[in-house]
């Protein structure tokens, strides 16, 4: 009875996991676009509140709005004229308090892990931590900052060392480049592996285990 409660748990708990992870990010866009249509009550005639507020019982449409949203604005940031009002914006959030803080963070963040030309997050690699003779999976995040950097006898590379099974969060580490061993494995097999606490190997050394088993 156990073990087949087991295997069943197993079966239906990647599942169960993933419509969670589904719902709870569509509640948070649903969320959303109730309070602009919410917000659009305060706008426009009463004559029309009862056909805004039908808008909130099509399932999906937040979903769909939010991906044509987001389709026009990069089709619009693409050409001259896009790219100007896209500097405008950005210079009136910079200039204004409070939120200049907030907004000037993370754009360099996302501009910086999401760019094609960036390096972030795209090598994994093998650290000495937390003490010499104990290693962990790390991502190179870039170099340290010359300020740090002039501190430093040799190159250094700056490191996100996650926590498993929750990788959002970690540790930020500078450490030398010498002492920093690179892996094959790629960015996404190395996440698994962190995520599922050693259990999920990269496909590659799967491969290998079964190629050496007896017989």
């Amino acid at each position: 009875m156990k073990k087949y409660i087991i295997t069943g748990l197993l079966v239906w708990l990647p599942l169960a996991i993933t419509v969670w992870v589904l719902l709870w990010v569509l509640g948070i866009i649903n969320g959303v676009f109730s309070a602009v249509l919410s917000g659009m009550d305060a706008v426009l005639p009463v004559s029309m509140h009862d056909s805004i507020q039908s808008l909130r019982d099509v399932p999906g449409l937040g979903v769909l709005i939010l991906a044509v949203a987001l389709l026009v604005t990069g089709i619009a940031v693409t050409n001259v004229a896009g790219q100007w009002w896209l500097r405008q914006w950005d210079r009136v959030l910079a200039n204004t308090p409070i939120v200049k803080s907030i907004y000037s963070s993370v754009k360099q963040v996302s501009d910086t892990l999401f760019s094609s030309s960036g390096n972030a997050f795209r090598e994994a690699v093998l650290v000495p931590y937390p003490h010499a003779g104990s290693w962990t999976i790390a991502f190179v995040t870039g170099r340290p900052s010359p300020d740090a950097a002039r501190h430093f006898g040799e190159e250094h590379v700056s490191l996100y060392v996650p926590t498993t099974p929750n990788p959002t969060s970690g540790f930020f580490l500078m450490m030398p480049r010498s002492s920093i061993r690179p892996l094959d494995m790629s960015v996404d097999a190395a996440l698994k592996h962190i995520i599922s606490m050693g259990v999920v190997a990269p496909p590659e050394l799967a491969a290998n285990e079964v190629r050496n088993l007896p017989g």
